[in-house]
């Protein structure tokens, strides 16, 4: 088992933002590969992986950052972390607009408008996530980092799922 007292709990949250982006990424290419050059069985499955990482890891993610990160950040203020609270519950709908335009794709995997349909909401969602990682990485983390305590720290490390 993992002692999280020594985690840095930014440092982890940071990285996982890392691999968030990587997956948005593909998911942005998969799609405008089925957008402009039709359904294949590589970009479905691509689209897939994508969507299963949002669906695992970024719900636990943002877990960990709602029930450990923000009530210890919020004993000392609470703006930055409603406005996460709500990109978090933005996120979570989009996503849903997300996987029925993939289900809609793998219905009929010749309808070009499905197709598109599927890109541009891959493409909203992707950017709404880049633009919150961004916020994240560059305002409210350096903020934790500058704020709290090292005892702080450690426990949100501990809460972290």
């Amino acid at each position: 088992m993992i002692d999280k007292r020594h985690i840095d709990p930014i440092a982890q949250l940071m990285q996982e933002h890392d691999e968030a982006l990587l997956k948005l990424s593909m998911l942005n290419k998969a799609t405008r590969s089925i957008a402009e050059n039709g359904f294949s069985d590589d970009a479905y499955a691509k689209v897939l992986l994508a969507m299963e990482f949002i669906d695992d890891e970024v719900s636990v993610h943002n877990k960990s950052e709602e029930e450990a990160l923000f009530p210890v950040l919020e004993r000392y203020v609470e703006g930055p972390t409603q406005l996460m609270r709500q990109d978090h519950m933005i996120l979570k709908k989009e996503f849903v607009r997300l996987r029925k335009a993939v289900n809609k794709v793998a219905k009929n995997k010749t309808d070009t408008e499905a197709a598109k349909d599927l890109y541009s909401t891959a493409k909203h969602i992707v950017q709404l996530f880049v633009n919150h990682i961004h916020k994240e990485n560059h305002i409210l983390f350096p903020l934790v980092q500058k704020f709290l305590t090292k005892d702080a720290l450690r426990e949100i490390a501990r809460r972290m799922v």
